[in-house]
């Protein structure tokens, strides 16, 4: 198996940069497979300001819903950061797929991918219990992945403040 590595932490805690920069101490060139798709003007700016941070050393592999393809298409050519789970996650549940099936299959893939893996999530458990169901099943939905993953890679890292602190 490969390297693994999930960094967490809470909106503009600076994960994506930490990711970056592990990303590129794995290897170069690299590849940033995108969860994000731009449905909006400000979206679209956020993913344009990703992009132009990232520069040349990156390869794009856009994969909003199926990631386990997107990571056995890119083994053996680099690493890889995925960013982010979360949000793949609520494309998953937004679509109506069985968000649980697809996670366990990308894991279960985790120890015959021959590249290293970095990944970003969302930690979304730190704020009140939220008003609505849909936002309480996405909560629940969130902090399962994020501990399945978490179990199941080599380090977790969480980052505070643009600073990676890490926990196993």
């Amino acid at each position: 198996m490969s390297k693994t590595i999930l960094i967490t932490g809470g909106a503009r805690s600076g994960k994506s940069g930490i990711a970056e920069t592990m990303t590129l101490g794995l290897g170069r060139p690299a590849f940033y497979i995108a969860t994000a798709e731009p449905h909006d003007d400000e979206m679209a700016a956020r993913i344009a300001a990703h992009r132009a941070r990232r520069g040349t050393e990156w390869q794009t592999c856009a994969a909003p819903l199926d990631l386990l393809s997107a990571l056995r298409q890119t083994d053996g050519a680099g690493p890889r950061l995925v960013d982010c789970l979360t949000l793949w996650l609520s494309n998953l549940m937004f679509a109506g797929r069985d968000w649980q099936a697809e996670a366990r299959a990308m894991l279960d893939a985790l120890p015959r991918l021959t590249s290293p893996v970095v990944f970003v999530t969302n930690e979304v458990g730190s704020g009140i219990v939220p008003e609505n169901a849909l936002a309480r099943e996405f909560r629940d939905a969130a902090g399962l992945l994020n501990q399945w993953v978490a179990a199941a890679v080599d380090e977790v890292h969480l980052a505070i403040c643009g600073l990676p602190l890490k926990v196993k």
